[in-house]
């Protein structure tokens, strides 16, 4: 099985992370195509590459790719999600929740523009997602793809230039739903297999009604409470990280929310913070988990609350 992640720790730990974990990895680069209008900011190249060229980038001998987004959890075997018939589809995605009727004025797809481009077809989101690289590369898809992106990123009116249009709906996750609108606006000629939707549950969209059949859980931003998904918390152990790995201090954050919504999630992070500590040869300084996940904690450090990591995120 091969899965894609996007990496936000320092490519120093991933070895030691396979042989913990016993998987295998190989590192891949690839050149912007000079012909292809390309992206200034650092964030938006990298989630470009996540759509652009997996028609490329991959070696031919590899028949199928699993995306999966690095703050997601899996309840499920991903094998499943591998062995999955999409019916021919070079791209299979799961369409957002339409349960949680809380979030209905913010359904933008389901209005206006997008109502009508769509023309009945769902959208769909992008924390995790099957590319069928065979049918792919038959169809040209990622020709289909870099011919439309080319067209919307070179219009200042389109939606490809979404700074204006993310911050009217979301004002939040500006360069994830740059790269998420463009496969959902380009399905009609790079057609999308919806996935059952118990692969991605997200609160925001969902609600709780269909949590416990889920089998992946998407950390998903909320625009209408606009909780970050992660708060930065003041501790020796990330300032280490962040010193030794050279990353971003908003990277080594310890989700609050992820407390509430997934019950596993302490011992997730805190087997993570234990095996990076393990590596650079730190303590790990055990939290106490709240007795209620409702409450707010207090701290007798300044804390602040950082802006989604998805959209600040470094490869």
């Amino acid at each position: 099985m091969n899965i894609l992640w996007l990496l936000t720790l320092h490519q120093d730990m991933i070895p030691h992370m396979a042989q913990d974990y016993g998987f295998e990895y190989e590192l891949i680069t690839y050149k912007w195509p000079t012909w292809l209008h390309k992206q200034k900011e650092k964030q938006r190249i990298i989630w470009a590459y996540k759509i652009l060229f997996l028609d490329v980038i991959f070696p031919l001998s590899l028949e199928k790719v699993i995306f999966v987004d690095a703050d997601q959890i899996i309840r499920a075997d991903m094998g499943e999600l591998y062995d999955m018939d999409i019916k021919g589809r070079p791209l299979a995605y799961t369409p957002f929740c339409d349960n949680n009727k809380d979030m209905d004025g913010y359904r933008f797809w389901r209005q206006g523009f997008w109502k009508e481009h769509l023309r009945g077809k769902p959208y769909h989101i992008s924390a995790l997602y099957v590319v069928d690289l065979k049918n792919f590369r038959q169809t040209a898809a990622g020709d289909n793809l870099r011919v439309v992106y080319e067209t919307l990123s070179k219009d200042p009116n389109s939606l490809a230039n979404l700074d204006q249009f993310s911050y009217i709906l979301f004002q939040i996750c500006v360069l994830f739903l740059l790269f998420q609108d463009l496969p959902n606006y380009a399905q009609h000629t790079v057609p999308i297999y919806s996935l059952p939707q118990e692969w991605l549950w997200c609160e925001s969209w969902c609600g709780n009604a269909t949590k416990s059949k889920a089998k992946t859980i998407d950390l998903c931003n909320n625009p209408m409470t606009k909780e970050p998904k992660l708060q930065l918390h003041q501790s020796s152990l990330l300032s280490s990280l962040s010193l030794s790995l050279s990353v971003s201090p908003n990277l080594l954050t310890l989700p609050q929310g992820a407390r509430r919504i997934v019950s596993e999630w302490p011992d997730l992070d805190l087997e993570a913070r234990q095996f990076t500590a393990k590596i650079l040869g730190d303590e790990v300084e055990v939290q106490e988990t709240p007795s209620s996940p409702n409450q707010p904690q207090t701290s007798n450090s300044d804390s602040s609350s950082e802006e989604d990591s998805e959209s600040k995120s470094e490869l």
